[in-house]
């Protein structure tokens, strides 16, 4: 089965389940349609569907296009290389391309990286904060929905390691985010005066991170 959006020709593959009560619509990497659907569905409902949700369909396969677009190159701090497979054991930077092995594993060099750089400007920040408050321990991991955490609790600031890959004006925000959280722990029009206390831009940065 096909299914032409904007005059291009993608191929369908439609999965049926009996505990499937809706029908589900997803893009994969080759920009296949894979639809999930309930066994009694028939193929005219499916191709009624599609056709009903074209336009969300269109900007489906433009979001998997930037994801496929992302995952082809290497992002660090803020800039975008193009990957150059080595046998080499270090990554090396070019002005516009990176060399690097297949075999290394980029989390852990993003990881390794980030305990430096990360640590850095949270002492940084932590050294001009205009609030007095306990020195926080500092974790990093990946995270899908935030880009950081705070525990007043057990004194410690998570920051997501994806922030790596983003210009360090970014992760300067997102660190004076988390400290004004020791003050207060919601979002209010004071909690928002300390972070501009900090960050001045903060809601330019804001706006740019939303569209991440």
């Amino acid at each position: 089965m096909k299914f032409i959006v904007d005059h291009v020709s993608y191929p369908v593959e439609i999965e049926k389940k009996i505990t499937t009560k809706n029908t589900y619509i997803r893009i994969k990497k080759d920009f296949t349609i894979y639809v999930t659907t309930n066994t009694h569905t028939s193929i005219k409902e499916i191709e009624k569907l599609l056709q009903e949700k074209s336009d969300a369909i269109i900007k489906m396969i433009e979001n998997q296009k930037v994801k496929n677009e992302n995952n082809s190159d290497f992002h660090y701090l803020g800039k975008r290389y193009e990957i150059v497979y080595t046998n080499q054991k270090e990554i090396i930077f070019g002005e516009e391309k990176v060399f690097l092995n297949k075999e290394i594993n980029l989390d852990q060099f993003y990881k390794k990286q980030a305990k430096k750089i990360f640590l850095e400007h949270l002492d940084q920040i932590y050294e001009n904060f205009t609030y007095k408050i306990p020195y926080p321990s500092l974790k990093i991991r990946k995270m899908t929905s935030r880009w950081g955490v705070c525990n007043t609790k057990l004194k410690t600031v998570t920051l997501n390691l994806e922030l790596m890959k983003r210009d360090l004006k970014y992760l300067d925000y997102v660190i004076v985010h988390e400290l004004s959280h020791f003050i207060y722990g919601n979002h209010s029009s004071n909690f928002w005066k300390i972070v501009e206390e900090n960050y001045p831009n903060y809601k330019q940065i804001k706006r740019e991170m939303k569209e991440f």
